[in-house]
């Protein structure tokens, strides 16, 4: 069992990786892959402003995570009885003061590797990543936390899939087109995926403490017809680009992943309670093997 790391004793690097949940980080990888991907597509591939936005991204999702941590156990969602991962402000392996000093210098980081973004792409930049932050705290943090009122699915969407792909897209390419627009649909669709399947494994212990996520309000049944609907639509958006936008079929290597994502349907429909972080870890390895096929075949297209 990790040290805690209150009581004066060190702190724990063990404590502050599970606290940067890095199961949940390839959701910020895969929008910059395929943000990218449109770039070098487009001809406007900049290599320095894409690891620029990826160490951005990277960061912003710890900080939100970490937000998340200090929210939930703030507010008593993370109480006895949850399946999930340990949560270490509620576990005492870190205390909030810690937690919140570790986000502090995490959103801080992710503002430096913004500067170079917003020489770049100027002030449609600069709001991007402000209302990213303010969004990644306001999840679970404040009078009003957006997670705890069913408006998380749409956050995640929006942020993480929208502004992450056509951020990226523009820093490079200073410029937005539609196909960077759709090709941030199966992003947002995707990385939402991970956020039912996290919810839905929840649902109990977050209703018991007034957390009112979408899949609390709609029930399972309803969160699992969300989980399909959003499979279905990042899987719709190469057909699209193909049949409507006029790529060339090597968009479509994104049906090649098409099995795994049978399997993640077969399972969010089966099964309950803890089964459910497996379940969320090969979600994330879907968004990821998505976005990779998706970024080869929007590229090779250019």
């Amino acid at each position: 069992m990790p040290e805690v790391a209150n009581r004066g004793r060190p702190l724990n690097l063990t404590a502050w990786i599970m606290a940067s949940r890095p199961r949940t980080l390839p959701a910020s990888v895969a929008p910059v892959i395929v943000g990218t991907a449109v770039a070098f597509h487009d001809g406007a591939f900049r290599p320095l402003a894409a690891l620029a936005a990826l160490a951005a991204a990277l960061l912003i999702q710890i900080g939100s995570n970490f937000a998340n941590d200090l929210g939930d156990y703030t507010r008593g969602a993370d109480a006895r009885g949850r399946v999930g991962p340990t949560r270490v402000t509620s576990a005492g392996l870190l205390t909030p003061r810690q937690v919140q000093v570790g986000m502090a210098v995490v959103f801080g980081l992710a503002a430096l590797c913004g500067l170079y973004l917003i020489r770049l792409g100027g002030w449609p930049i600069l709001l991007a990543g402000v209302l990213a932050i303010l969004a990644a705290m306001a999840y679970t943090i404040g009078p009003l936390p957006f997670g705890y009122y069913g408006l998380g699915d749409l956050a995640v969407f929006i942020f993480f899939g929208l502004v992450a792909v056509i951020g990226t897209y523009f820093t490079q390419a200073l410029r937005v087109t539609p196909l960077a627009v759709l090709a941030a649909v199966p992003m947002g669709s995707l990385i939402t995926a991970i956020l039912v399947v996290n919810n839905l494994r929840d649902a109990d212990t977050d209703r018991a403490a007034g957390k009112r996520t979408l899949a609390v309000l709609l029930g399972r049944r309803g969160a699992r017809i969300e989980f399909i609907a959003l499979i279905v639509a990042a899987y719709a958006i190469p057909f699209s680009l193909w049949l409507g936008y006029g790529l060339r079929p090597w968009v479509l290597l994104p049906l090649l992943t098409l099995p795994r994502a049978f399997r993640l349907v077969r399972t969010i429909l089966t099964v309950l309670g803890p089964p459910l972080n497996r379940a969320l870890a090969q979600t994330a390895q879907l968004t990821v093997w998505y976005a990779v096929a998706f970024a080869v075949g929007v590229a090779v297209t250019g």
